[in-house]
C-alpha cells in the first residue's frame, strides 16, 4: 500500500500482505515464544485458575435471576427469600468483577515483563550488530521492531492468549450450565448461531474494504504532511511558491478519505443494526419455545425462571463464540509478530570481541594494513591487495578519487567492518585478535558528517569521557577554537544543540566534535575530511590546533585540502581499491602519476593566480577527482 501502511484488517479477516507473509507454524517457534512466559509461568497459572473462577462465577448472576423470577410466579412468595437472592446475584457480580480486575492486572504484569526483557535483549543485540547492519536497513524499521512491534507482545498475552483461554472457559461453563438446565432450550440457544456469523462475515467484509481504502488515503495525507511540514520540504515549498497546489492536493485527498469514513461509518451504523436484531432473535426462540414446551407441559420439570436463565445464558455466549471463530486470525498475526522480532534476534553479529581479547599498548605503535582485500557486495571489491604501514607516531594523508575506497580503509581499523582477506594490525597484532572495547577506546575518529546528540553542549562532549573534569572540557575546546564561541552563548556549556545539532552551524558542530576526540585523548587518531565542514577562517584557526593533536599520535588523515597533506609524512594515492603511489608531496609529483595529475587538475586556478597575484590561502584549495 501506499506510504508503507501498517493497516491491520478487522478481525476475521487478513489483509494481502498478511497472507503472503503467513507464518509458518512450527513447534520451535512455539517454543522459542513460550520461553518467554517461562519466567513468569507461577503468574500465568494463577491467571489461568483466576479466569477459570471467573467463567463460573460469571455464571451466577444468570441463575439467580431465575431463581428470582421462580419466586415472584410461585405460590409461596417471599420477600426475605427474595432480598436474600438478590443480595446473591449481586455478591455474584461483584466477586466477578473483583476477579476479572485481577486477571487483568496479572495480564497486564506479565506482558509488560515480558516487554521489559525483549526491549532491553533487543537493544543489547543492537548495539552488538556491524556498522554495515545500519547502513543497509531502514532507521524507521529499526524503531518499529524496537518499539511498535515488542510493543504489540502485550496485546498477544493480556489480548490474544488471555481472550482465547477466557473465551474457552465462558462458552465450556456456559454449555454445560445450559444443557444441565434445559437440553431442548440449550439446543434451540445453540441453532441461532449460524444466524449470527453469516452476517457478520457478509458486513464484515464490506467494512473491511471500506477500511482499506480510507488507510490508503490516510497514507497518501501522511506522506503530503512528511514531505512538505518537514524543514527542507517546508522551505523547498515557499522557495517554489507552491503552497497553493500543496493545499489543492492535501484538500482533494483530505475530502475523499472523509468521505470514504462516512460509507465505513454507516456501514457499521446497519451493520450493529442487524447485529442487534439478530442477538435478539435468540432469546424469543427460547422464549417462544420455552412458553411452548410450559404450556404443552414437554418438560414438567421446566420453569419460567429456567427459560429467563437460558435467555441470559445465550446472551453470555454469543460474544465468545464469534471470538473464538476468528483464532485462527488473531493467532496468525500474534505469531507473524514474534515472527518480525524474532527476524532482527537472528540477525548474526559478524563483528565480536574475541574472547581473551588482547589489549596491547597502542602509543606511538605502527599500524599496517598487509595484503587486505574488502567488498561490501559479494562480487563487487572496493579494495584490493592494500599494503601499506604506518610508523607509530606519524601522520598518513590519504588521497584520491570519490569513490576510490579512502573512508573503507580507515574504517577497517577500528573494525566498523572486517576485512574479506589480508590483515589490519596495531603494534602487530591483528585487530581481530583485540579485545573490541580495548580497540575502540584507544582510537579517535572525526568524520565529515558530524553527529550530535540532541542535548547540551556538555553532554555531548562528555560523551567521550564522562567523568572529564570543568578544566578538561575548557582545555579542550580551546585546543579545537570552539571555548570562545561557548561562552558567547547564554547557557555556555549547557547550551543545547538541537537535533542532529541543527542549532549549530556545520563548522561549529565539526569543532564540537574534534574537541569531543581531543577529550578522549586516542593513541591513534583518524580523520576523515575532519575540516572539510570548515570555512577558510575557521580551518585556518584550528589547523595548529589539530597539528598539535596528532604530534606523537599515529594518524591516518583523509584530506582534499593541500594545507594538510603537504604536512603529512607520507602520502598514499589511492584508485580503483588500490594503492597506486606512496611518498612525499615532492616525490610524488617527480612520479608524473595520479597523483601529479590531480594536483594539476584541481590546483591549476590556484597556480595560474599565484603566477599573476602570489601566493592565495591554500586552504582553500581542495584535492578531490
Amino acid at each position: 500500500m501506499p506510504g508503507g501502511s501498517n493497516f491491520r484488517s478487522p478481525r476475521g479477516f487478513l489483509t494481502e500482505e498478511e497472507k503472503q507473509h503467513m507464518p509458518k507454524v512450527t513447534w520451535a517457534l512455539l517454543r522459542r515464544i513460550l520461553s518467554y512466559l517461562k519466567p513468569y509461568w507461577p503468574q500465568f497459572l494463577l491467571g489461568f485458575v483466576l479466569i477459570l473462577v471467573s467463567a463460573v462465577i460469571g455464571l451466577f448472576p444468570s441463575i439467580v435471576t431465575g431463581w428470582i423470577v421462580n419466586e415472584m410466579t410461585g405460590l409461596d412468595k417471599s420477600i426475605t427469600k427474595l432480598i436474600w437472592l438478590l443480595l446473591a446475584a449481586f455478591g455474584a457480580l461483584m466477586a466477578s468483577q473483583i476477579v476479572s480486575i485481577l486477571v487483568s492486572y496479572l495480564n497486564g504484569w506479565i506482558s509488560q515483563r515480558i516487554i521489559y526483557d525483549m526491549k532491553n535483549q533487543m537493544y543489547r543485540h543492537l548495539q552488538a550488530m556491524p556498522h554495515a547492519f545500519y547502513t543497509t536497513e531502514k532507521q524507521g524499521d529499526i524503531i518499529t521492531r524496537m518499539n511498535t512491534d515488542i510493543s504489540g507482545v502485550s496485546s498477544v498475552i493480556s489480548g490474544t492468549l488471555s481472550s482465547i483461554v477466557s473465551n474457552i472457559a465462558t462458552v465450556v461453563t456456559t454449555l454445560v450450565a445450559m444443557f444441565t438446565l434445559s437440553p431442548l432450550l440449550a439446543l434451540v440457544g445453540i441453532v441461532v448461531i449460524p444466524l449470527l456469523i453469516l452476517p457478520t462475515r457478509s458486513a464484515g467484509k464490506t467494512r473491511f474494504a471500506l477500511l482499506q481504502k480510507s488507510q490508503e488515503k490516510h497514507d497518501e495525507m501522511n506522506q503530503i504532511l512528511t514531505e512538505t511540514l518537514s524543514v527542507s520540504g517546508s522551505m523547498l515549498v515557499k522557495i517554489f511558491t507552491r503552497e497553493e497546489k500543496e493545499y489543492e492536493k492535501f484538500e482533494k485527498v483530505n475530502s475523499e478519505a472523509t468521505e470514504l469514513a462516512l460509507k465505513e461509518s454507516r456501514s457499521g451504523k446497519i451493520f450493529m443494526a442487524a447485529m442487534g436484531m439478530f442477538t435478539q432473535l435468540g432469546p424469543l426462540l427460547i422464549y417462544f419455545a420455552g412458553g411452548l414446551f410450559i404450556m404443552k407441559n414437554f418438560d414438567a420439570a421446566l420453569t419460567v425462571g429456567t427459560v429467563t436463565t437460558m435467555v441470559s445464558l445465550v446472551n453470555r455466549l454469543y460474544r465468545p463464540v464469534e471470538s473464538l471463530l476468528n483464532i485462527g486470525v488473531d493467532f496468525t498475526r500474534s505469531l507473524a509478530l514474534f515472527e518480525r522480532i524474532f527476524d532482527y534476534f537472528d540477525r548474526e553479529v559478524t563483528i565480536k570481541s574475541p574472547e581473551n581479547g588482547l589489549k596491547p599498548d597502542m602509543q606511538d605503535e605502527p599500524v599496517a594494513y598487509e595484503h587486505v582485500a574488502f567488498s561490501y557486495n559479494p562480487g563487487v571489491q572496493i579494495l584490493k591487495d592494500v599494503n601499506f604501514k604506518v610508523p607509530g607516531g606519524q601522520m598518513f594523508a590519504i588521497v584520491g578519487p570519490s569513490g576510490s575506497g579512502k573512508s573503507t580503509i580507515v574504517n577497517l581499523l577500528p573494525r566498523l567492518y572486517d576485512v574479506d582477506s589480508g590483515s589490519v594490525t596495531v603494534a602487530g597484532v591483528d585487530v581481530r585478535d583485540i579485545d573490541l572495547t580495548w580497540l575502540r577506546q584507544n582510537i579517535g575518529l572525526v568524520t565529515q558528517e558530524t553527529y550530535l546528540f540532541n542535548g547540551t553542549i556538555r553532554e555531548n562532549l562528555l560523551y567521550a569521557k564522562d567523568d572529564a573534569t570543568e578544566e578538561e572540557l575548557i582545555e579542550a575546546c580551546k585546543i579545537a577554537n570552539i571555548h570562545n564561541f561557548i561562552l558567547s552563548q547564554e547557557k555556555g556549556y549547557e547550551t543545547e544543540v538541537g537535533n542532529r545539532g541543527l542549532k549549530l552551524s556545520g563548522g561549529e558542530k565539526q569543532r564540537l566534535s574534534i574537541a569531543r576526540v581531543i577529550l578522549k585523548n586516542p593513541k591513534i587518531l583518524i580523520l576523515d575530511e575532519a575540516t572539510s565542514a570548515l570555512d577558510s577562517i575557521s580551518e585556518s584557526a584550528i589547523q595548529d590546533a589539530l597539528d598539535a593533536v596528532m604530534a606523537g599520535r599515529t594518524s591516518i588523515v583523509i584530506a582534499h585540502r593541500l594545507s594538510t597533506i603537504l604536512k603529512a609524512d607520507q602520502i598514499l594515492v589511492i584508485s580503483d581499491g588500490v594503492i597506486k603511489e606512496q611518498g612525499t608531496h615532492d616525490e610524488l609529483l617527480k612520479m608524473n602519476g595520479i597523483y601529479r595529475n590531480l594536483y594539476e587538475t584541481q590546483f591549476r586556478r590556484a597556480i595560474d593566480y599565484e603566477q599573476e597575484h602570489g601566493s592565495p590561502d591554500d586552504n582553500d584549495d581542495e584535492l578531490d577527482g
